[in-house]
Formats: structure tokens, sequence, C-alpha cells
């Protein structure tokens, strides 16, 4: 299945892997309010496909992306503000654009080429892997245009770099390679073909029973900062769950006998 998100990200559902790619290369990606509008369609659209096992999100051309587009943005002065209110939830449409991926039920592995800065970066360290050129340029480039990172980058900086670091990254907005990146625990892995390495990954992750990956996600994302207690009661909430659904017992039967697990579709809900 093959769907455009209306005018910046086009999203190809096929079997149990989504790709969803930034397409608006002729601006190297830059995000706009269509597109921000656009990734929050397209995440909650791969929601409803529960077959769909693992996402890969990546950018058509010379960059990932080049972050949020300031020569569109603030041009509609109003839309700003508007994107800024939260409306009763936990995040604004910036703050969303990013935090979709990291809410979806199912692993997302964002592929890096080219140039990753601010906004961008925000979008790919929501994901849960993310895979880069050696060369490719990543910054937290919101300091070199007088902001901070508002998009959730101080949740998900928190939680792969010390807070010194990620600090320096921030005031500084200084640009690291994808090699540099991988030395500071930014990204996952470094490939030289990062979109094939990202389609391993996601052979791996989708030959195991989805409930189990997306309890996986689950269970570390609510854990992770959580107390020790909090912790054990969130690992008894989600194995109980998975064990009520049918895929653990086909894992079960499967292992028992030694022959491949045919898996139903994911009934895990978060």
């Amino acid at each position: 299945m093959t769907n455009a998100v209306p005018h910046r990200v086009n999203l190809d559902i096929q079997g149990a892997i989504a790709h969803v790619r930034l397409a608006r290369p002729e601006k190297l990606n830059g995000m706009d309010f269509p597109m921000l509008r656009a990734l929050v369609r397209a995440a909650r659209e791969i929601r409803r496909h529960r077959q769909v096992r693992a996402v890969i999100l990546s950018g058509e051309g010379a960059a990932f992306s080049t972050g949020l587009d300031f020569a569109a943005v603030t041009q509609k002065p109003w839309e700003v503000v508007k994107a800024f209110v939260t409306l009763g939830r936990s995040t604004n449409l910036f703050q969303r654009a990013c935090w979709c991926w990291r809410e979806l039920p199912v692993p997302v592995i964002a592929v890096l080429h080219g140039r990753c800065y601010g906004g961008a970066l925000q979008v790919a360290l929501a994901a849960d892997f993310r895979i880069a050129t050696p060369d490719c340029e990543l910054s937290v480039m919101e300091g070199k245009w007088g902001l901070i990172p508002d998009m959730s980058g101080s949740v998900s900086l928190r939680e792969l770099v010390p807070i010194d670091l990620a600090k320096r990254l921030t005031m500084t907005a200084q640009v690291i390679s994808g090699t540099e990146a991988k030395a500071l625990n930014l990204v996952t892995e470094v490939a030289d073909d990062p979109m094939t390495a990202a389609e391993a990954l996601a052979a791996q992750l989708c030959a195991r029973s989805p409930d189990a990956v997306a309890g996986t996600k689950a269970l570390f994302q609510r854990a992770w900062s959580t107390s020790v207690r909090g912790a054990f009661a969130t690992e008894r909430r989600i194995q109980f769950q998975i064990m009520r659904g049918a895929n653990w017992r086909i894992a079960l039967r499967a292992g028992l006998e030694k022959k491949p697990p045919q898996f139903k579709e994911r009934s895990f809900r978060r």
C-alpha cells in the first residue's frame, strides 16, 4: 500500500514494514507546517495498520532534513502561535511531529544522510534506532538561531547523553559527523548504506513476536526513569498483557518444536 500523505511525506506500507519518507527534496526536506502535520498524520495512519511491525523513516534527496524551515514558518506568525497551543494534549504540533514516533507501538528506525539539523535531529532522536552515514552532519542547530530545542529534544537527549554533553551540543550548535555522533551515542549505528542496514534490522525485528517487540518498547519507555518499584510493576503489567495474546503461545510452540513461528497481527496495545 502506498499513500502520499499530502504535500510533504510519502508513506509506503509493504507488508510488515512501513517506509516514511520526508518528501521536500528541493528544500533539503526543510520542515514547514504542512510537513509537521503530515508527519503526525503518517504516524496516525501507521497505527491503524496492526500488521506493521517496523517503520523506516528517511528523507528523499540529498539530506534527511535541514530542520525547521524558518523562512517558511516565520511568514505565518499566527500559525506559529496556534502550533504552540496544546489544546489539552501533552504536546504541541512541533513536539507531536517528533514524539508521535516514540508513541507508536512499533519500533522506528531513522535513516540519516546528508544533513540532520535542529528539528530534524529531534525527529530522529524520537525514533528507537538511528543509522547514519559516516559523513552525515548532525547538529542541535537551535542555538544558532537563538533558541532551545523545543520539539521533544529535552527528553530524547537526556536518554542518550550526559547532561554536560547535552548542554554543550545545544549551547554551541556544533555540527558533528555521523562517526562522531556514534561515539557520543547519538546514533545507534554508522553504515555506508544506512537504508540497507535499516532494512536488515527491520527484518530482524519482524522475525520476533510483534507483541513482544511492542511490549519491549513500552517497557523501557515507561520504566527507564521510574523507581525500581514502578519498573517492576510495569514489567508485571506488560508481561501479563503479552501472555494473554496468541503470539506468545505461537512463539512458545515454535521454540519447543524448533520451527519458524507464524505470528498473527499485533494485539498488544500501549
